[in-house]
């Protein structure tokens, strides 16, 4: 289908995420399934105030294709049944894969996994958020830094049966302030690649450019700046940050 086609053909519901907190539909562009959040349907937040969140998940994009790496599937703001809105390209999982899990905590794998944190669950059994040892995981924890985002939840992960892995749901990125609340600590404190510090400085430069002149139709002056902040820090510091602040490093919950 067309570049055209996806941004003007019908928009066909055929279906609703009734597990979303903002409205969120399944439809379909001719034979392309997608997912369609109406700005319509978006729940005011105190903690973003103003924030347009459909402008939020296509800024995301348009940071991750910089970035490189594919973090997050193509997304783009078009009318819909229920107004202007986020549509992005429906992606199918592989249900064999886990890339996130919380398993018992005496049973942690030796190797190929990360343990974030410690805890009881609800029978008092005590388990571990561990997540998988991967490049495309790091590369996510990478770029989640920089968009500042406060909601990686296990469940905003999407593991591809060729080994690749999707982030969505971006709603929740880009503030001035430090929102940084991942299921992705596994890293911590360990230096990036010359990949990951390349991927970084691509989206600073670009901020003077392109980049720069479409994030200004979608965030704020100030957001911007924050972004610029965020890869210059981070590129100075070479290194995957510690949690910062009074506010929890994990969201919550986190699947």
């Amino acid at each position: 289908m067309s570049e055209s086609d996806l941004l003007t053909a019908e928009l066909t519901l055929t279906g609703r995420i009734t597990t979303a907190s903002n409205a969120t539909f399944l439809g379909h562009i001719g034979d392309v399934k997608v997912v369609y959040k109406p700005i319509a349907g978006e729940s005011p937040l105190w903690d973003f105030p103003g924030a347009i969140l459909a402008h939020r998940e296509v800024a995301t994009y348009l940071v991750s294709q910089v970035f490189g790496g594919e973090v997050v599937p193509r997304t783009w703001l078009r009318d819909g049944p229920f107004g202007e809105g986020m549509v992005q390209l429906w992606q199918y999982e592989d249900a064999a894969q886990t890339a996130v899990d919380l398993v018992a905590a005496d049973v942690v794998p030796e190797t190929g996994w990360r343990q974030v944190l410690e805890g009881q669950d609800e029978n008092g059994r005590m388990v571990a958020l561990v997540h998988e040892d991967s490049a495309a995981l790091r590369r996510m924890a990478v770029f989640d830094v920089i968009v500042n985002n406060a909601d990686r939840k296990g469940a905003h992960i999407l593991a591809m049966p060729t080994g690749h892995r999707y982030g969505v749901d971006h709603g929740l990125t880009f503030h001035r302030d430090h929102k940084l609340r991942t299921v992705l600590w596994g890293w911590l404190g360990e230096p990036l690649t010359t990949e990951e510090h390349d991927a970084v400085a691509r989206v600073r430069d670009a901020l003077s450019g392109e980049l720069g002149q479409q994030l200004a139709d979608l965030l704020t002056v100030e957001e911007i700046a924050s972004l610029a902040a965020r890869c210059e820090r981070l590129r100075q510091e070479g290194q995957f940050p510690a949690p910062a602040g009074d506010m929890p490093a994990v969201p919550w919950p986190l699947f």
